[in-house]
């Protein structure tokens, strides 16, 4: 097993189009009129797959985040957060868990106060955490 997409429920549906393109999430398709609302999938350039499914009904009314975070990977924390801050979007100060260089953090809030970590691996890491990463 592996995990697909999440679904993320948004208060404005423009308004996090606007975001999550901003960030670099290309738009895949929509499923209008479903059980849940409008669906609009969306995914990384990099990813060969959907990985987050925007739900959007207004009939839901006020939208709170109910996620605790997510995590894109970035190959340069400072030119993703240039990118950013050139799109409107503030990013907080990049840290290292480790105290290194190379392995970097940092994160930015979404419209409906959704937290999004950016990750910058150190060179030679694997591209994401498997049971590996935590046995001894």
């Amino acid at each position: 097993m592996r995990t697909l997409h999440f679904g993320l429920r948004v208060a404005d549906l423009k308004r996090s189009l606007a975001f999550y393109t901003a960030v670099g999430y290309e738009v895949v398709g929509e499923v209008p009129e479903t059980e849940f609302g409008h669906l609009t999938m969306l995914k990384l350039p990099g990813n060969e797959f959907v990985t987050i499914e925007l739900l959007h009904d207004p009939a839901r009314g006020e939208v709170g985040p109910g996620l605790n975070h997510f995590v894109i990977k970035v190959e340069s924390m400072h030119t993703t957060i240039a990118e950013l801050a050139a799109q409107g979007i503030e990013a907080e100060a990049p840290g290292s868990p480790d105290g290194s260089a190379d392995f970097l953090t940092s994160w930015i809030t979404d419209p409906d106060g959704n937290r999004i970590e950016l990750v910058q691996w150190p060179p030679g890491h694997p591209d994401g955490l498997s049971p590996a990463y935590w046995s001894n």
